[in-house]
């Protein structure tokens, strides 16, 4: 059974370093697929990956397509997309990788829009584990780019303005269909504890904190270098932080 894992929250607050390290330790369990579905396309650089084509660049090419006539009728439009997005895939060591690219281009995409979503959870049924690392902000919630997830982890800085987002966050997954199972929160980049204020807004809240991690200083020399994440020592503080999540979660 494939589980889901969907990493959101704010820009600059680490969602993708934490992404990085958990497909980078689940694949250690399972063959897991990573969706990197924000614009900026930075996930394979992340995990050291190379980037392959984008469902975006996909979607755009098969509307086309099918608008100018190119695509026989004999052939289902949906099986035609499922067949270009498995194409698209980059195969690595226990991890793949498939990047969602812009999200939008000029025109009307509704209709493939909903293809793509019943092309990617056909995909994910594939895999042990499927990791997305979401755009910044709540547009992607809305557009939901699988149906069901098993886990959201909502990543902020330990700043009230972050996790006032990440509550709205869960707010408003309550109003779309979409299936979440375990919303859980995590507070990156922590220096001397969790300030007991922010517990205290999360716990009102209703948001459960399932990780404090401490504030990484190898990061740097990493993106000055440009190297990928994975390389992190096995004794940072942003490793071990995920580790110690992913126990708390059960992965």
């Amino acid at each position: 059974m494939t589980v889901t894992i969907a990493v959101v929250g704010k820009g600059g607050v680490g969602k993708t370093a934490v992404s990085t390290l958990l497909a980078s330790m689940l694949s250690e369990k399972g063959v897991v697929l990573a969706i990197d579905a924000d614009p900026s396309t930075n996930l394979n650089q992340a995990l050291g990956m190379p980037l392959g084509k984008t469902v975006g660049r996909i979607r755009e090419d098969t509307t086309d397509d099918i608008q100018k006539g190119r695509l026989s009728p004999e052939i289902p439009k949906q099986d035609y997309l499922t067949m270009r997005i498995r194409e698209a895939v980059v195969e690595g060591d226990n991890i793949d990788l498939l990047a969602m690219g812009r999200p939008e281009g000029p025109g009307c995409y509704c209709a493939a829009n909903n293809m793509l979503r019943q092309a990617i959870d056909k995909l994910g049924h594939s895999y042990k584990y499927v990791v997305i690392d979401s755009e910044a902000g709540m547009e992607h919630i809305s557009r939901q780019t699988t149906r069901d997830v098993d886990i959201m982890l909502a990543v902020t800085d330990p700043t009230v303005r972050g996790i006032t987002a990440a509550i709205r966050m869960k707010e408003l997954i309550k109003e779309l269909r979409t299936r979440v199972g375990r919303i859980g929160l995590v507070v990156n980049r922590v220096r001397n504890g969790l300030p007991p204020e922010l517990k205290k807004i999360a716990d009102e809240a209703k948001i459960e904190i399932v990780a404090a991690i401490p504030e990484d200083p190898n990061l740097a020399a990493l993106e000055i270098t440009g190297r990928p994440i994975t390389d992190l020592p096995h004794d940072s503080p942003l490793r071990k932080g995920v580790r110690e999540m992913m126990g708390k979660l059960g992965l």
